[in-house]
């Protein structure tokens, strides 16, 4: 209610985040703007400054911090404080009406009820003022005391603990990612079994190492981001990707911590531990996202420090004009805004949600309102809209060298890459069982090719004009030979000994994802690839794309996003490693199969753990239909408030009432909001129906 704009009151500008060293830039989950200490948490509702620090010290706020639990604690008073001083109020009437002849009894118990009920309120409103603010809470404890100075105990009463119950749903509902970090902590366990010779030890998760060897068993959850080396199982990785399916994983195979392992036996490498962990990584975007504000918010924040002044001046010439102080408690009690104040944050955090449980992350909520607005799209060819798994088609050496001398100097000179085409010539090269000799002086050029010297030979495999550029011609050849087909030169020594050609399939769910944006009301759908002309054309023609462009470099990219943007807000979707430059460039970048990319958890402003297409139109939709749902909830916020006070004022309304109608608001806003986290559920039914007729076929 009144202390969540109380909080954002003291916030710092935006944009201007503590860095706690961590790798994300805030450290903790609230949304009070202070810089804080390094290993703080919040429990509870931030705008009590409910902080706890797992290290101790001080809030910079400027209230103690005294350990763990605080934040619960308090919440537990708080609801101890309703229930006592509820239970007191009621017993005066009860008692009033039983036994009329009590009369003191009932007023000691009305009174004893008030102070309990208003007594959190109070001390609040206290700090405040200690520190210099006067904010929200100071209406409601002017109203409260307004009461009690008048003797009505029992009115006091029932408006401490509608604005107390009120303040215990906000707290609940304000502290959305400090429960969702919860949520994550408790998906990995606390101990590990470490391979010792041989031999399990069990050791607490935070001794691991990089490197070393764990063994997890049937049902049990990966504690760190590991590597398969013995073993296979079928993984559970809702929790991160949304995939509504196991996924059989043998060895090599990468797991993250969080996942369930559900059926096999598996010796692990670990690759990664803590906060570098793919778990970490999406603590720390759960806590961005939440840490972060609206535009909407801002505006909220920026008027605020004038609302309470106004309000009293509006109490004060209430009182002087009518002299009636139950009407100056109802305005005070009803002009709290809690209803606007919730507006923005409840939906937030249930949009947040909903996209979390989809497998889309999102690191600043102003990008959730910018999806809603996008209007053009961007599409990186090559393991966005087709699986990325390229596979040799045909091998064309040209004149002496065989197809397996052509393939040996390709997967030598291609070992250290991590490109498509590489993984695809060295799949190759292992099946056919080829020595591939070693190589020196590697160095590969992002979307042209890469050299390296073999047996001290130079070998270069790119495409041809990079090749050109590089001083060697490419001999010409009959271009039906390579339609449709994606095409790296090999050459060695400055002569070209051939072509290889790759195909790669296009994504089941792509011309469905095309279909839904444009019923979103997409205008424009365009994609870029650095593949060449036949190919692109291929896939545009497929997907029914409006533009395209091949053949296209890195810094091309970002020149023909950079042109889109003069006309239209654009959204680039790539797979976050070499489409980072576009990724940034664009208005809204949005990485593709986010799970374990670093470059694309920082390069991106939304991640989507998984390659599933059919999350970018649901994400356009839970945009808008949070958009919606926020202009919802500030509409009926500000005719509760205002025309509340415009009754409270011409006495059409009593304190009571006031304070019921404001934990009413509260309540509507709050379950409004709600409606936002089943939204894709279909979806993941969809997928779960879908996988299984495939399996059964």
């Amino acid at each position: 209610m009144a202390e969540e704009l109380d909080m954002k009151n003291q916030a710092a500008p935006a944009g201007t985040p503590a860095d706690t060293g961590h790798g994300h830039a805030h450290g903790c989950g609230c949304n009070c703007g202070h810089e804080h200490v390094e290993g703080h948490t919040h429990s509870g509702s931030c705008c009590d400054h409910d902080h706890s620090h797992e290290t101790g010290g001080v809030c910079p706020c400027g209230h103690d911090a005294v350990g763990n639990g605080v934040g619960h604690d308090r919440a537990m008073g708080r609801i101890f404080f309703a229930l006592l001083g509820g239970l007191l109020t009621v017993n005066s009437f009860l008692l009033e009406w039983l036994l009329p002849e009590q009369e003191f009894a009932a007023s000691m118990s009305a009174l004893f009820g008030a102070f309990i009920l208003a007594l959190p309120i109070i001390v609040t409103a206290v700090k405040d003022l200690i520190n210099g603010k006067v904010y929200m809470n100071e209406l409601v404890a002017l109203a409260i005391l307004a009461a009690l100075a008048s003797a009505d105990f029992q009115t006091a009463g029932l408006i401490a603990f509608f604005l107390l119950l009120t303040i215990i749903i906000e707290t609940r509902t304000a502290s959305g990612a400090q429960r969702s970090i919860e949520e994550l902590i408790k998906l990995t366990p606390n101990t590990a079994r470490k391979l010792v010779d041989g031999a399990e030890v069990e050791v607490q998760v935070t001794e691991l190492q990089i490197g070393d060897r764990i063994r997890v068993r049937p049902g049990e959850n990966f504690p760190v981001d590991a590597r398969i080396i013995a073993g296979e199982s079928t993984v559970n990785q809702a929790s991160i990707t949304g995939e509504s399916l196991p996924i059989e994983k043998t060895i090599g195979s990468d797991v993250f911590a969080g996942t369930q392992n559900l059926t096999g036996l598996v010796d692990l490498e670990v690759t990664k531990v803590g906060e570098d962990t793919t778990l970490g990584k999406v603590k720390d975007m759960i806590l961005q996202a939440e840490a972060s504000r609206t535009p909407v918010v801002r505006i909220i924040d920026r008027y605020a420090g004038y609302y309470t002044p106004i309000v009293l001046m509006l109490a004060c010439v209430t009182w002087g004009v009518t002299g009636e102080m139950s009407r100056v408690i109802t305005l005070m009690v009803i002009a709290c805004p809690c209803a606007v104040v919730l507006a923005t944050p409840t939906a937030v955090v249930a949009a947040v949600a909903a996209a979390a449980r989809l497998g889309i992350f999102i690191k600043n909520v102003s990008h959730l309102e910018l999806a809603s607005k996008i209007t053009s799209f961007v599409f990186d060819k090559t393991g966005t809209l087709t699986d990325g798994l390229l596979s040799v088609v045909k091998l064309n050496p040209f004149g002496e060298i065989s197809p397996a001398e052509l393939l040996k100097v390709a997967g030598s000179a291609e070992q250290y890459s991590n490109h498509p085409t590489a993984i695809a010539i060295q799949k190759l090269a292992a099946e056919a069982q080829l020595q591939l000799d070693s190589a020196t002086d590697f160095q590969e050029a992002p979307g042209k090719g890469v050299a390296a010297n073999i047996n001290g030979v130079p070998c270069l495999i790119g495409r041809a004009n990079w090749m050109k550029d590089q001083g060697i011609t490419v001999p010409e050849h009959n271009a039906g030979a390579t339609e449709g087909m994606s095409v790296v030169y090999v050459a060695r020594g400055g002569v070209v000994l051939g072509w290889i050609g790759f195909r790669d399939k296009l994504r089941r769910e792509a011309p469905a994802m095309i279909a839904d944006l444009r019923r979103l009301g997409v205008r424009f759908c365009a994609m870029v690839t650095g593949d060449r002309q036949s190919v692109a054309e291929a896939v545009a023609s497929q997907l029914q794309i409006d533009e395209f462009k091949s053949e296209c470099l890195p810094e091309g990219k970002v020149e023909f996003v950079e042109n889109i943007k003069k006309s239209s807000r654009v959204a680039v979707v790539g797979d976050g490693v070499n489409d980072a430059p576009a990724l940034a460039a664009g208005d809204l970048g949005i990485a593709m199969g986010a799970i374990g990319s670093d470059i694309a958890v920082n390069s991106a402003s939304i991640a989507l753990m998984t390659n599933d297409l059919r999350r970018i139109p649901m994400l356009v939709y839970l945009s808008r239909k949070s958009r919606m749902i926020i202009n919802q909830n500030l509409v009926f916020g500000m005719l509760f408030v205002f025309g509340g006070m415009i009754l409270s004022v011409v006495g059409w309304m009593t304190p009571i009432w006031a304070a019921v109608l404001h934990a009413g608001s509260t309540l509507i806003i709050i379950f409004n909001s709600a409606r936002l986290v089943r939204t894709g559920e279909e979806l993941t039914l969809e997928e779960s129906a879908s996988e299984a007729g495939d399996e059964a076929a």
